[in-house]
């Protein structure tokens, strides 16, 4: 009976921390191999506020804290801890580090915190660890320690386990949880897009920081000890292990994953008796190690998706959703909510835009030229976007040199230039996915230059890639509705404020993702995965996905390229028409003949600078423009 409900704590215990990893990996991608860290800061807080004052029996251990404190203010203290520690990495993961360096990161500083705490005993009582810590509600009906006070922990454990999956679910299930998992599949287009990595980042940090606390502080209260030994970075391989083989995404299958792997396959090693005085005492322990390795390694080639794979999310067409959304909707909604509104660089109209750049007139007079010294507007009541000497340099090598255009409001402009010619560089530091060497990038008369590329994108500003940049594992529908702008529920508060708060939002961003999938021709495949398109259908779902951010300016990188020919004129016809209703467009495209057909004017760069601009028919009269081709 015991045993069982050692089996039940330990199952709930890890259950939770699996829940947490599942919402940091799983759902928003980040790689936390310090995962560890966070359930032992927050069984060492849950000792250090449970425990009396180290001078109590006899001294015979030194720690920080002893502030006897009940329950269940130790456990809500090790969840503070938990999500405080978070704080600094998100600096670290969200700003400096990213991916597989991040993930390093974190696992060097699990075990550099791990030795601190072994060694420096003041702390938490050195490599002896802290014990004899006081169980919760000790003085409640059940007495400490028998099977029914054990009994009862064990059922507390379980639906605080169920509390945590009904948290975790809750973010996952929201706008947010989708913005999380296209982070996860690419976060440089969500970047593109309006979405503020480094906050995101620190929501899902913070969370299963929290979490993993939590889950720290049930364990050290049923076990009453607490030791460095019980926190080496090889746990978290096992939090892992138990995640991938569960389903990375599903939460539920973290679930399965902690009854599979802590508690299943290191309980049942535990059977194997090593009796042999040949073999070595540590055979055993080193051996389940082994297995654990070869686990992960089966499961990925075989069922890389773990046994519970994440589910496909079906969205339902609008006008069903919108009758059962209405249903359940309060009889008032107002727009001014609780939550903030996301910074932004504010959105100007072409009048306010021209007189707020008071500066930007002198600039920009003069005629029109094509000279290598760039492209210099005349009217700069008509002119959105400007680039002044703008460089960029890798490493010695010159990408951009000194460009100075300017784009006309309501143009479909062309960008041309042989291979290596500095377009797509160029097209990245104007939405700010690259930092510029030098110069000034102007947007709507704002100096833009310092803003990151979720600000650009913000005020208007939006990009696609030079190759395919979809959300893989997101649908067509759900990767339009990944860049809607200002939607409520795509914060955490809106997300734990539940559908009630944002459904009206979802409900017309679900009607115009389906009106523009359906004008594109791709209503068939709105449920589908964009990962399994062909190459033009996941060059629609791009552009589709950046018009879903409402933007004032688009910048498309070889939005054709790879694409049929009769589609390519479907996808240029559209972006006229977007032009005719007061869209501005800059182009970069290699085929020549769909710049003579839809761009006026047309840029030519070629070695990094600006070398000529003007119709397509003007520019092949000019020698350095067919010679640079030539050449290139």
């Amino acid at each position: 009976m015991y045993y069982m409900i050692i089996l039940l704590v330990y199952g709930a215990v890890d259950a939770i921390a699996c829940l947490g990893l599942s919402l940091q990996f799983g759902v928003a991608g980040v790689t936390n191999f310090g995962f560890i860290i966070f359930q032992a800061a927050g069984a060492y807080t849950a000792a250090a506020l449970a425990l009396p004052s180290d001078s109590a029996d006899g001294g015979f251990q030194t720690y920080v804290g002893g502030l006897n404190l009940p329950f269940p203010l130790p456990w809500i203290g090790a969840a503070v801890a938990g999500g405080l520690l978070a704080l600094p990495f998100t600096f670290l993961v969200g700003r400096r580090l990213r991916g597989d360096f991040a993930a390093v990161g974190l696992l060097v500083t699990a075990v550099l915190l791990n030795l601190l705490a072994t060694n420096y005993r003041p702390l938490f009582n050195g490599d002896a660890g802290m014990a004899l810590v006081p169980a919760p509600l000790q003085q409640g009906m059940f007495v400490t320690g028998s099977n029914a006070y054990q009994l009862g922990f064990a059922a507390g454990a379980i639906i605080l386990a169920a509390a945590v999956y009904w948290f975790v679910r809750r973010i996952t299930e929201s706008p947010y949880g989708r913005t999380l998992r296209a982070m996860r599949d690419n976060d440089k287009v969500a970047d593109s897009l309006g979405k503020n990595l480094l906050s995101l980042r620190t929501g899902v940090l913070v969370s299963g920081g929290a979490i993993a606390g939590l889950s720290g502080a049930v364990l050290v209260s049923f076990i009453g000890v607490w030791s460095p030994a019980a926190w080496s970075y090889a746990e978290t391989i096992v939090l892992f292990t138990a995640v991938i083989i569960g389903g990375a995404g599903n939460h539920r299958g973290a679930v399965l994953g902690a009854l599979v792997v802590p508690v299943g396959f290191e309980e049942i090693t535990r059977f194997i008796s090593n009796n042999n005085p040949s073999l070595p005492p540590n055979l055993l322990p080193s051996l389940q190690w082994v297995a654990i390795g070869l686990l992960i390694a089966c499961f990925l080639w075989l069922r890389p998706r773990g046994i519970l794979p994440e589910r496909k999310r079906l969205i339902p067409a609008a006008p069903t959703w919108t009758q059962r959304m209405l249903r359940r909707a309060p009889a008032t909604l107002p727009r001014a909510a609780t939550l903030p509104e996301p910074d932004s660089l504010p959105r100007q109209p072409p009048q306010a835009a021209a007189a707020s750049g008071p500066g930007l007139a002198a600039t920009a007079a003069g005629p029109r030229t094509g000279t290598g010294a760039g492209v210099v507007a005349a009217d700069s009541a008509a002119e959105i976007l400007r680039a002044v000497g703008v460089s960029k340099d890798f490493g010695g090598v010159q990408a951009v040199s000194e460009v100075t255009l300017s784009v006309r409001r309501g143009t479909l402009t062309g960008l041309i230039g042989p291979n290596g010619a500095g377009k797509s560089t160029l097209l990245s530091l104007l939405a700010g996915t690259e930092r510029v060497s030098a110069g000034n990038i102007i947007y709507a008369g704002q100096d833009v230059t310092g803003a990151p590329a979720y600000r650009r994108a913000r005020a208007g500003l939006v990009r696609t890639f030079q190759l395919a940049s979809e959300f893989k594992r997101l649908t067509v529908l759900e990767n339009l509705l990944a860049a809607v702008p200002g939607h409520r529920g795509d914060s955490f508060l809106g997300a734990m404020a539940g559908r009630r708060y944002w459904h009206a939002d979802e409900v017309g961003a679900i009607a115009r993702a389906q009106a523009l999938i359906s004008s594109f021709g791709l209503t068939q495949h709105a449920n589908d995965y964009a990962g399994d398109l062909s190459g033009g259908q996941r060059r629609l779902v791009e552009i589709m996905r950046a018009l879903m951010t409402e933007p004032d300016m688009l910048l498309l990188d070889e939005p054709m390229a790879g694409v049929h020919p009769e589609l390519a004129r479907t996808i240029g016809d559209a972006l006229r028409a977007l032009c005719q209703d007061g869209m501005t467009i800059l182009m970069v495209e290699h085929e020549l003949a769909i710049m003579d057909e839809f761009c006026d004017p047309v840029i030519v760069m070629a070695d990094g600078r600006v070398l000529a601009e003007g119709t397509m028919t003007e520019l092949r009269d000019r020698s350095e423009v067919v010679e640079a081709y030539l050449v290139g």
